[in-house]
């Protein structure tokens, strides 16, 4: 004898079918008001900060502030710097994230953390790291001055290495996950097809990562062009020199809020054009 409760089972002549939820209607019913409130809380909190940037922007002298010298200035160095430490990110950072995700060896979870640890250091604490190591007396720094004569503090490559140092976890991070995404099998029938371990890296593995590789020199670009305390630590505030855009904006608070203002705008531009970018790599699609 069949059960009722089963599905296809039927009721006199007619067919008893499972009930089924409307899509997208689950979510919207009965939501705890204890998730609620802090959910619209913290949303609030998010938000209410940038609709004050733009509430309070100066929006009739923002040609005018924007058409500033030193803006522009500060505006270029900063792309540059941006995005030449996204370039050293991606030299250096690829083949990182390469041997943490297909590599054995002794302390790989060590290095991981120690990789990722920018993340969470306090940016002043990087730049006084930096110094430490690459000043004028550093452990590395000493001779690089006695030896070739190169100075890294307080200049422009000071910016791009101070960026780079700070930027470079992301971009380990998104590769390292999309490599262990990736099948790595393809890269073994490559090398028993005679490939060596390179030329599979080379043309099979890095076509397969290229949409992680992109996503995170766009999150690298981004955070550099953000950063502020390892900047002014271990390369100054130096116009035309050193001074990116963030630190132009600390300069402004200082003499003209409206300047700050003005530039905080810029900022904020380039950020929401950076998640529009990485939003189809974000938000999966259905």
């Amino acid at each position: 004898m069949t059960s009722l409760d089963e599905p296809g089972t039927t009721t006199g002549s007619r067919p008893v079918r499972p009930r089924r939820r409307r899509a997208g209607t689950g979510g919207r019913r009965g939501v705890p008001l204890p998730l609620l409130l802090p959910g619209l809380l913290a949303l609030a909190f998010l938000l209410l900060p940038l609709l004050a940037l733009l509430v309070r922007a100066p929006w009739r002298s923002l040609p005018d502030q924007l058409a500033g010298a030193e803006v522009w200035q500060a505006l270029q160095l900063s792309l540059v710097t941006a995005t030449a430490a996204t370039a050293v990110c991606l030299v250096l950072g690829v083949p990182l994230a390469w041997l943490l995700a297909r590599t054995d060896f002794p302390g790989r979870g060590l290095v991981r953390a120690l990789v990722t640890l920018p993340l969470v250091l306090p940016p002043v604490v990087g730049g006084v790291a930096l110094l430490l190591a690459l000043g004028r007396n550093g452990v590395i720094g000493q001779w690089l001055d006695s030896w070739f004569g190169v100075t890294l503090p307080f200049t422009t490559a000071g910016v791009v290495i101070a960026e780079a140092f700070v930027a470079m976890p992301f971009l380990v991070i998104s590769v390292e996950g999309t490599l262990r995404a990736a099948d790595p099998r393809y890269e073994e029938a490559a090398t028993t097809l005679g490939a060596s371990r390179f030329t599979a890296f080379r043309r099979v593995t890095l076509p397969l990562i290229a949409p992680g590789i992109a996503a995170g020199a766009v999150l690298a670009w981004a955070r550099a062009l953000g950063e502020f305390g390892a900047t002014i630590t271990f390369a100054g505030n130096f116009p035309g020199r050193t001074q990116t855009m963030p630190l132009a904006v600390y300069l402004a608070l200082q003499n003209d809020p409206e300047a700050a203002v003005s530039l905080s705008l810029v900022l904020l531009t380039v950020s929401i054009a950076v998640l529009a970018g990485l939003r189809n790599r974000w938000t999966p699609t259905s």
